[in-house]
């Protein structure tokens, strides 16, 4: 119809710029979201934040393909055009009918007649890519800061949430996830299995983030089967042993544990840890064993952490062995 009534055309090159608006909304939509949304705070706001930039960057994408496709179908012209190939380069008579082709169907695809939609569909495909550049853009700026991933909340004893170890000194209670109840040494049995959170981190700022890094497995094995190095005797107590769930691969939660060999499975890559032997990698990706959280128990017979983690937990990244020298 556009091709033989000037009003259909109108119509649709107005269509046309109502899908690459569109575009152009979600795209800002889905920055703005990421940008003003916090994070960090509650499970809704991570979810909010991820939906704003999902649907930003879909419908930013979606309305430049709905808008190309209904651009050809109304707006350009249905005439095929056939050049008989041959073995040897063209005649320049021939070529020249090829550009004039090509000129033919630039005129008649309306682009240089028609700003409103040139100046759209520009607009459309500069910002759609937004949503996935700014947050790319963000997370490798100066505020990515490793050196956060140094220290857990095992480190840290707030009042209400350590127990005193027989030299004296404070250590952060151990606590089941998500009940926050503390764990005495007769609770955890030769196989069972515990998540366990620092005593009170519900009460912390930015409370996730530092449960992310701070959440820990444990379970008990018998001593005779525990292969331990000498620095290491007394990061155990009467077999009960905590690693950090943490992946050292690419940061999954690992949480398959098998009773039988000691193994704990990494379900994203199949990284496996033997957890007899300090935790360290006998399958996988892994190129390194998960931080060990050295434990005892207080003079009230609660487990506690004697200190944080010795190592930098999470994946292994490249400044890693110059940030345990310094710590």
């Amino acid at each position: 119809m556009a091709d033989r009534d000037p009003k259909a055309a109108k119509r649709a090159e107005r269509q046309v710029v109502t899908l690459l608006l569109v575009s152009i909304l979600a795209s800002v939509g889905g920055v703005v979201g990421f940008l003003f949304i916090p994070v960090g705070t509650t499970l809704l706001d991570v979810r909010l934040s991820t939906i704003a930039l999902g649907v930003g960057l879909g419908l930013g994408m979606l309305g430049i393909g709905l808008a190309a496709v209904h651009w050809s179908k109304t707006l350009m012209s249905n005439t095929e055009y056939v050049e008989q190939r041959k073995p040897a380069a063209s005649s320049p008579e021939v070529r020249e009918q090829a550009v004039t082709m090509l000129e033919t169907g630039v005129a008649e695809a309306g682009i240089a007649r028609r700003p409103v939609l040139k100046g759209a569909l520009v607009g459309a495909a500069a910002l759609a890519p937004l949503p996935f550049v700014v947050p790319l853009v963000g997370e490798l700026s100066p505020s990515w800061d490793t050196r956060k991933f140094r220290y857990t909340a095992w480190g840290d004893v707030p009042e209400g949430t350590g127990g005193r170890l027989p030299d004296g000194t404070m250590g952060r209670r151990l606590a089941t996830d998500p009940d926050n109840r503390l764990i005495r040494a007769a609770d955890v049995t030769n196989g069972s299995a515990f998540q366990v959170i620092p005593h009170g981190i519900s009460d912390q700022e930015h409370y996730l983030e530092e449960k992310a890094k701070a959440v820990v497995f444990m379970t008990r094995i018998d001593p005779s089967e525990l292969n331990v190095s000498p620095e290491r005797r007394d990061w155990s107590y009467d077999g009960i042993v905590a690693y950090s769930k943490v992946c050292t691969h690419v940061g999954c939660p690992v949480a398959l544990y098998e009773q039988q060999t000691h193994h704990l499975l990494c379900p994203c890559h199949q990284s496996t840890f033997d957890l007899a032997n300090e935790a360290k990698v006998v399958f996988g990706p892994a190129n390194r064993a998960l931080p060990q959280l050295p434990i005892t128990v207080d003079t009230e017979g609660y487990l506690v952490a004697r200190s944080d983690f010795h190592e930098t937990v999470g994946p292994s990244f490249w400044e890693r062995e110059r940030m345990d020298e310094n710590r």
